[in-house]
């Protein structure tokens, strides 16, 4: 089974197909930092409130290390315990677009904070910045829960994996990131950073494949040991997501104070409500919340963007796509 204790290292017969199309749709999705100009993201900076300046210093200082720790759960969990080599073709994949958004944002920083002492406090935030510190002990909470689980043994093993897996699909990834693309698609919405907007595009991309791939092997686990799937699991999965709306509001809080014309900490709240019930619902749970989503800028990110004819890129990028193109079809 996928969680058995191991390393696996066959892959003929292939056991999970559908991971291994994950691994060669990612290779396709494909995309690189010298193709984001954020350079034409000055002139909107330089005629940003002091509100807006605020929100923007956070949000890249979150930014500057939540990848980081997103790859390193990956490496010192994840991988070692998903034993499936198709699956570690995909993580292994998923390892280096996290290194691709951590230099997305370090190059983030330095074009929005040219000032070298503003760069260096923002990439310590998680030392400083209460708001940025609380969330990121909430990721250290859960990567450090499977620190001296070498290999999954027993039901609990598998059920203290699983939970670390959750959490970061449906808390971080799922619920952190999208918080923090929420901020940036408001700026779009209004004409503004059009490159951030570019390179989140790509990102949020990457994001949701991470995300379905990570579900995707929740589902598996639950084919194969349904057992593991009681109601004291879903009770815990609940409780953890309590948790991470209540950091994130915090930093929502932290961001907007008192609110900006189509940006508050309650819309927030509304937004994480409505994002949690969604990850509790692609996990075979109730609903918690019953929030419908506040911001119809977001609408659009839950089906891959159209390129248009006014776009510099194309923001469903993708390279060594196969087959032919006809005239002829209806799009």
């Amino acid at each position: 089974m996928l969680l058995d204790p191991g390393m696996d290292l066959t892959l003929r017969p292939m056991r999970y197909p559908d991971f291994y199309e994950r691994y060669r749709a990612a290779i396709r999705n494909t995309w690189t930092v010298e193709e984001v100009d954020l350079h034409t993201d000055l002139a909107d900076l330089a005629k940003m409130t002091p509100q807006e300046r605020h929100l923007i210093n956070r949000l890249v200082a979150f930014f500057a290390t939540g990848d980081s720790i997103v790859a390193n759960n990956l490496v010192l969990n994840l991988y070692q315990h998903v034993n499936a080599p198709e699956a570690r073709l995909y993580l292994s994949r998923q390892l280096f677009e996290e290194a691709v958004h951590v230099q997305f944002y370090l190059t983030l920083l330095d074009t929005y904070l040219p000032d070298p002492d503003e760069r260096v406090k923002a990439f310590a935030a998680v030392e400083h910045i209460p708001s940025i510190r609380d969330k990121a002990e909430f990721c250290f909470k859960w990567i450090d829960s499977l620190g001296a689980l070498n290999r999954l043994e027993t039901r609990d093993d598998r059920r203290t994996f699983l939970l670390n897996l959750i959490c970061f699909a449906a808390c971080i990834e799922g619920l952190f990131f999208y918080g923090a693309f929420a901020y940036v698609y408001w700026f779009r919405s209004r004409g503004l950073l059009s490159g951030l907007a570019t390179g989140t595009n790509w990102v949020f991309r990457d994001e949701s494949m991470h995300m379905e791939f990570a579900f995707s092997v929740v589902d598996t686990v639950r084919a194969e040991e349904p057992a593991l799937f009681d109601a004291d699991l879903e009770k815990q999965v609940v409780e953890m997501l309590e948790e991470a709306v209540a950091a994130e509001l915090a930093f929502a809080r932290d961001l907007c104070g008192d609110g900006m014309p189509g940006m508050s900490a309650a819309q927030m709240r509304q937004y994480l409500e409505y994002v949690a019930d969604q990850r509790l619902a692609r996990l075979g749970f109730a609903r918690r919340y019953g929030t419908a989503n506040p911001f119809g800028f977001m609408e659009l990110q839950d089906v891959q963007e159209l390129a248009n004819f006014f776009e510099r890129r194309v923001s469903a990028y993708q390279v060594a796509v196969e087959g032919n193109v006809t005239f002829d079809e209806t799009f």
